[in-house]
């Protein structure tokens, strides 16, 4: 998200009430990820090596004592990835060529289609987090009214957004570049995401 919406949550962050590590430990789950590897499809170019790492309701909110955007952002912060917002995806096909992106659901429910418009639809849900290694093509579909994602970067990396199939082939010599980041966004250093994103992988024939 562009920086004044960086600005916009941090000011909120200032007074908001923040659950203590030991509060989002509890709330935590271990989950094993899904991956889904995505062809450049001559518009998006997605990346090269690495694939979309989905976790699926790694986060229980089980009470009203703390907001769960505020809980993910807080979840997201301790592993090392910040600059983040809050609010909804873009509705038109996009991507990052600078830096990776990680998106947790707060609120509601969405339809979002990653990997451009030849990828795949996935269902989204509150305490879902997907983690798009740079190149990622994505775009919402549909949503809940009440829907709401918190979104935040690694420190590695700059944000830019890529909509135009003019950017592809500068785009892909950037993505091939930016650094794996040092921690999981949810499970911080023993996170399944280093193994998934290893510098020398491969990705599957499919």
């Amino acid at each position: 998200m562009p920086i004044k919406d960086q600005l916009k949550n941090f000011v909120r962050k200032l007074s908001e009430a923040k659950p203590s590590p030991a509060a989002i430990r509890d709330m935590l789950r271990s989950r094993k990820p899904q991956v889904r590897y995505f062809l450049d499809d001559g518009i998006v170019p997605n990346h090269p090596r690495w694939p979309l790492v989905l976790y699926r309701r790694a986060l229980i909110f089980p009470s009203n004592k703390f907001d769960a955007a505020a809980t993910i952002d807080a979840l997201f912060a301790s592993n090392g990835w910040g600059r983040s917002w809050r609010d909804t995806i873009y509705d038109f096909v996009h991507y990052h060529s600078q830096s990776h992106e990680v998106l947790g659901v707060a609120r509601g429910n969405c339809r979002i289609e990653f990997g451009g418009v030849k990828g795949r639809m996935f269902k989204l849900s509150i305490g879902d987090v997907a983690i798009l290694p740079a190149g990622t093509g994505h775009r919402l579909i549909k949503a809940s009214k009440n829907f709401l994602v918190v979104g935040a970067y690694p420190a590695e990396g700059t944000y830019d957004e890529c909509t135009d199939s003019r950017d592809r082939i500068k785009a892909k010599r950037k993505i091939d570049k930016v650094k794996r980041p040092r921690m999981d966004p949810v499970y911080g250093f023993q996170g399944p995401l280093l193994e998934k994103w290893q510098s020398r992988a491969r990705r599957p024939n499919n």
